[in-house]
């Protein structure tokens, strides 16, 4: 090993700490002073998490009965429009999506029509079952059932992702766990209340035709409770879903109250025009997750794709209705099963007890060094700190949620920053013994130390490794400040420090070691 440092592991040296300071620089700066800094600088500090900064913490279970019942409806659709393309006859079709029996009853009059009928939902994966009078039952298969089930908990996670957004909820955690539940954190937000009102609303807008004259609901029709307390027959089949919404924003109606003005896509338009058009004069129901908002009357054709939603609620109601809508609605309701609030004193006193660990670890380890090790553990001690700051940077680069098992592995980091500089520095004083000149002792430390160094590093890096990709949230975020950790002391061991001692070397030309 040469006794000099190349010049690009200097450049590299120069360079990596010109920017991990530029970078964990605004972690120690207030707000005015980090809005005082040039717009190319880095200006964002690290985010804390849930349990440094207080926030909402829900536990969100996915109904997936739900998602089974509307798609034998949709199925029962599918069976209608079956019926008529390949004449096949049938009665008292219905959707039963309750108990063993879940699935699209009918009554084929023909039993010789069944295998058209099975040809014609063979895309369906479903199970048809015909008894001897007739009767049929359609039943999604297992693996279908399941798909569905699949597919409506990824969906639920990105409407969640996507209203978190709208609400502005900085570095929020959103993930499945298991099979039909999801786990929220929102940090910072202390309203538990809106937030689950917010996020967890299905949100499903429907357009239904008023059964004008109707007391009481006959099949096909539902009975509910308009706007203002009184019955209102309806339609049970939608004329128009939410599904063609491009927009929604907070306005206010012809009183100058609070409503939702919406707009739609082009195919949107062009049915919201044809259902006004044929029914001009006519009321119709806006319904949103099953309650009645408005139910206007259609007094002339409505061409431009806009409508509005008004009704008994606040300003606040309004945006947060606006934005719910703007996010989509979620394929089936969510019940919450687990909630915890972490106050902001809490956090507080989390994040006073975390920086103090880490500046008691920090502070005896730099008196260990000094004690031990001299003039050389002094050189550790400033690539630990180096070390630090490189951590905090990178964290910081790569908008890293700090959150207290976060902090657990930057305390960890401290002790395991110097056990290079330790294996060094020992493999010299066994050079100096077996009676090797200052130089000499120093290259054989660096360069006998260096195969235990990358052995015990690569080992903590595969347990960092395992850790990440089998662990929840808080485990992650110990696993990836502890790798950090580790490659930048392993950086700072056999560049910085190496660099350090060599030049003190070639200016003091010792006869002896400090070591």
């Amino acid at each position: 090993m040469s006794g000099q440092v190349s010049g690009w592991v200097k450049w590299l040296v120069v360079a990596v700490l010109g920017l991990a300071t530029l970078y964990a620089l605004p972690n120690v700066l207030t707000p005015a002073q980090r809005a005082l800094l040039p717009g190319f600088l880095p200006n964002q500090p690290m985010t804390l998490g849930l349990d440094l900064q207080g926030g909402a913490h829900l536990v969100l279970e996915v109904q997936t009965a739900d998602v089974l019942t509307r798609a034998y409806e949709n199925l029962e659709d599918t069976v209608r429009q079956l019926a008529r393309t390949e004449a096949i006859g049938y009665a008292n079709l219905r959707t039963a999506a309750q108990g063993q029996a879940a699935g699209v009853q009918l009554l084929l009059r023909d039993a010789s029509q069944r295998p058209a009928l099975e040809q014609g939902l063979s895309q369906e994966r479903v199970i048809v079952t015909v008894g001897a009078d007739g009767e049929t039952l359609l039943q999604y298969a297992p693996e279908a059932i399941a798909e569905l089930n699949r597919r409506a908990l990824a969906q639920t996670v990105q409407v969640l992702r996507s209203r978190v957004d709208e609400f502005g909820v900085a570095e929020p955690l959103i993930q499945q766990q298991g099979t039909n539940r999801v786990i929220v954190e929102l940090p910072g937000v202390q309203d538990v209340n809106r937030a689950k009102n917010a996020i967890g609303r299905t949100a499903q807008l429907t357009f239904h035709l008023v059964v004008e004259g109707a007391t009481t609901a006959a099949p096909g029709q539902l009975l509910v409770k308009n706007e203002d307390g009184s019955n209102l027959v309806i339609q049970r089949r939608p004329s128009l879903t939410g599904e063609r919404l491009t927009s929604a924003a907070p306005g206010f109606d012809q009183m100058n109250l609070p409503a939702v003005d919406i707009a739609f896509d082009s195919r949107g338009t062009k049915q919201f025009a044809e259902l006004s058009t044929q029914n001009v004069g006519k009321r119709f129901a806006i319904m949103l997750d099953g309650q009645v908002y408005s139910a206007p009357v259609f007094r002339e054709p409505i061409l431009g794709g806009r409508a509005q939603i008004s009704g008994s609620f606040g300003v606040q109601e309004a945006q947060d209705l606006a934005a719910i809508l703007n996010a989509g609605a979620l394929p089936a309701k969510l019940s919450v099963v687990e909630e915890r609030t972490v106050g902001p004193s809490l956090g507080a006193d989390s994040v006073a007890a975390g920086a103090l660990a880490l500046g008691l670890g920090l502070a005896l380890v730099l008196v260990f060094m000094a004690v031990f090790y001299g003039f050389f553990g002094l050189v550790a001690n400033l690539a630990l700190i180096i070390n630090l700051i490189i951590l905090v940077a990178v964290m910081t680069a790569m908008g890293f949620t700090l959150t207290l098992p976060g902090m657990a592995g930057m305390v960890l980091t401290l002790g395991m920053a110097v056990d290079a500089n330790v294996l060094i520095y020992e493999r010299m004083r066994e050079e100096v013994r077996n009676g090797k000149k200052p130089l000499a002792a120093m290259l054989a430390g660096f360069q006998g130390a260096w195969n235990t160094i990358f052995d015990s590093n690569v080992c903590s890096l595969v347990a960092c490794a395992v850790l990440f990709s089998i662990g929840t949230g808080p485990i992650k975020g110990f696993a990836v400040s502890l790798t950090i950790g580790l490659l930048a002391h392993m950086f700072t061991a056999v560049t910085l420090t190496r660099w350090l001692l060599l030049a003190w070397h070639k200016r003091a030309k010792p006869t002896i070691l400090p070591v």
